[in-house]
């Protein structure tokens, strides 16, 4: 009836009134990832960095500072370097380990703690307790980016965080078949950030919200899968002689072991490794795999690798690579769900062929 349309539209009663901002696909998707993180409520987006990029343009403003991990995914790096300081927004970026300056650097119009953990591609891990407690003790919000871990092996609202960001094309859908976002955390900061992204217009499709719905079913058996993989792969290319160091949350020799082992139930599914002979043998060993697929994606059912200093991160400077930890030799492997030999076996090769 008129007076019901009218009702929905003043939010006086609850329903689905216009896909774009309400569709019951859309709303399984948000409730079940909300009961996974143990947050209060969510809002969908048409990729993982309208969900990034709706997280901090919805909440901040004019006059706004926030502090960002040094080592953060290339586009939010772009985001908050070249997009937001046009509004008027400042940024200091921290490097992962220093937490003596990250207390110097929040300032009295500091909004938002912005970190990745693991980070992306360089698998640094940032202790979300301690994380948590500061920005607890000084009133900002803090905004964790929990792509590469999923809720299925960490979850950051335990520790004190109020915003979690998910690109659910990754490892939430499994298959590389969407494109999606996803915003969960305290509900007061949800209904600023869904009044943004409805005004806006970056909504998840209803399709592609039913596709990853039915994703999550299998995530649990799916990451315990990439896990296994990535762990015994990363054991193999630590005995290489041909490879300077390797990155993998769960492996005794990482830097952040042991706070991935308190905040990770699993290590994750991607590796990352330099390779010795630098960029060029970089390049070699790449075009040398035949199994493994050679794109910027991942958390497909597929391996992936990448080498994000001329992919990924190719618009950062070179300064800003290095400052971030991506070496021109890092190789970012994404690791899949395939038999582990086989893996091993196309891994392998490419080593031989590259030298």
């Amino acid at each position: 009836t008129a007076e019901q349309a009218r009702r929905l539209f003043t939010g006086e009663e609850s329903g689905y009134i216009y896909s774009r901002f309400s569709n019951p696909n859309t709303r399984e998707l948000v409730e079940k990832l909300v009961a996974m993180e143990g947050a209060d409520d969510g809002v969908a987006t048409a990729s993982g960095m309208a969900a990034v990029f709706a997280g901090m343009a919805a909440l901040l403003a004019s006059g706004d500072h926030i502090v960002v991990c040094r080592s953060v995914f290339g586009s939010t790096h772009q985001i908050v370097t070249e997009i937001l300081p046009r509004w008027g927004i400042e940024y200091t970026y921290v490097d992962v380990a220093e937490t003596a300056a990250w207390e110097a650097a929040i300032r009295k119009n500091t909004r938002m703690l912005v970190i990745e953990t693991p980070t992306n591609p360089t698998l640094d891990v940032i202790d979300l307790e301690w994380a948590g407690a500061l920005a607890a003790e000084r009133g900002i919000i803090l905004n964790v980016d929990n792509c590469l871990a999923t809720p299925y092996l960490q979850n950051p609202i335990r520790f004190g965080a109020r915003l979690v960001t998910h690109s659910t094309t990754k490892f939430i859908d499994g298959q590389g078949r969407t494109i999606g976002g996803v915003i969960v955390g305290a509900e007061e900061l949800i209904e600023r950030i869904r009044y943004f992204v409805r005004q806006t217009g970056p909504a998840m499709s209803p399709f592609n919200a039913w596709t990853v719905s039915k994703s999550l079913e299998t995530l649990g058996i799916r990451m315990e899968r990439h896990c296994e993989n990535a762990l015994t792969l990363a054991r193999r290319l630590e005995a290489r002689g041909d490879v300077s160091w390797v990155r993998y949350p769960h492996l005794e020799s990482h830097p952040g072991y042991d706070i991935a082992k308190k905040q990770m139930k699993l290590g994750g599914g991607l590796v990352t490794f330099e390779i010795e002979g630098g960029i060029d043998r970089g390049r070699k060993f790449l075009d040398s795999l035949r199994m493994i697929s050679l794109t910027s994606n991942l958390g497909d059912a597929r391996t992936i690798a990448t080498h994000p200093a001329s992919t990924t991160h190719s618009r950062l400077s070179e300064e800003e690579r290095a400052r971030a930890g991506i070496t021109p030799g890092l190789i970012r492997i994404s690791v899949g769900l395939e038999h582990i030999d086989d893996i091993i076996a196309d891994v392998d090769a490419a080593f031989d062929g590259s030298s």
